[in-house]
């Protein structure tokens, strides 16, 4: 398996990707999965990659030199589009060619066509562009109320890109987070694994400097490995437990709630000398026996609970720096 996140920003780009894949617990190797496409002070891309190694490398290689034709009559490639939407076009249909080539075969030995990739950059004359591409070819867009794609092992590491990132994130902090949210699926699954490629492009750059491969021994990543770890048991230790027996806390666990009642619990039935053996068939389900939620409270519930992550977002984004969006021509 892998782990690949992309996040666009007014900044820049951030892309990181993990080395890892394997078929089976003894056949663990390392492949890269990203790709980067420059060609200075024109355009910059980058291909991430995840799911079955062979077609995605097989569309990497395709793609390199893959000419889709235009309505116009001419032969787009990665190389020459206008534009990203365009280039994202290609790669779909590099995707789709790959699938005529190979789907069939697979099928017969019960493989499936089974890819996902993340595909981003910017092309002189727009703004930049991020996309998240599937198995069929089509594919989606990055906005600004969800600024990052994740393809691969995503949950481990969503988290805390959803606590931190917006598109006002600076570009280095960003950076920080796409490796935290790594460390994090590091930890917790062992099917993605070191090395690391990571990525920062900077706006209307259309080339970068800053690509590094994170290994074992790299520093900063220890660093960030043990402080993250360290100041997350802090923070957890810092809360208080919950004070089932009351006592002197502001925050009681145990209080009357209109909209949540205590689950009620399911006794063993009452027993008699004279009665006949009563078995569970005979009681009501334990279903029908728990306290009934209004259908409405369960609605003001869910309110209160929206506008408590409102909020929380909105207090978040007040304490980020402002930065002025940048412009882009269409």
């Amino acid at each position: 398996m892998t782990y690949c996140v992309a996040l666009k920003l007014n900044a820049g780009l951030v892309f990181l990707s993990d080395s890892r894949t394997n078929a089976g617990l003894d056949q663990i190797s390392s492949f890269r999965k990203a790709m980067v496409y420059e060609q200075p002070g024109e355009r910059f891309m980058v291909l991430l990659s995840a799911g079955n190694l062979s077609l995605t490398q097989a569309v990497r290689e395709v793609l390199e030199s893959f000419q889709l034709p235009s309505s116009s009559g001419e032969l787009l490639s990665i190389w020459n589009v206008r534009s990203m939407f365009d280039a994202a076009r290609v790669l779909g249909a590099a995707v789709r060619h790959v699938y005529d080539r190979e789907a069939a075969a697979l099928q017969r030995t019960g493989v499936d066509f089974n890819i996902s990739m993340i595909f981003g950059g910017q092309i002189q004359g727009e703004g930049m562009r991020l996309f998240q591409v599937y198995s069929a070819g089509n594919f989606i867009e990055a906005t600004g109320e969800t600024p990052y794609f994740q393809i691969g092992e995503s949950k481990y590491g969503k988290p805390v890109l959803d606590r931190v990132i917006t598109s006002e994130t600076p570009l280095d902090e960003a950076a920080k987070c796409a490796l935290v949210s790594m460390d994090s699926t590091l930890k917790s699954n062992l099917t993605v694994g070191l090395p690391l490629d990571l990525i920062v492009y900077e706006n209307n750059r259309f080339a970068t400097d800053k690509i590094v491969c994170l290994d074992a021994n790299n520093p900063y990543l220890r660093m960030l490995h043990d402080s993250w770890g360290q100041r997350l048991r802090h923070v957890f230790d810092s809360i208080d437990d919950p004070a089932w027996d009351g006592g002197e806390t502001a925050t009681p666990i145990r209080v009357h709630s209109p909209l949540a009642h205590p689950i009620v619990k399911v006794g063993a039935p009452p027993q008699s000398p004279s009665a006949p053996e009563q078995g569970a068939g005979r009681m009501p389900p334990a279903a029908l026996r728990q306290p009934i939620v209004p259908q409405q409270d369960g609605l003001n519930a869910a309110r209160e609970y929206q506008r408590m992550q409102t909020a929380e977002e909105e207090a978040r984004q007040s304490r980020q720096p402002s930065a002025s969006l940048p412009s882009r021509s269409f």
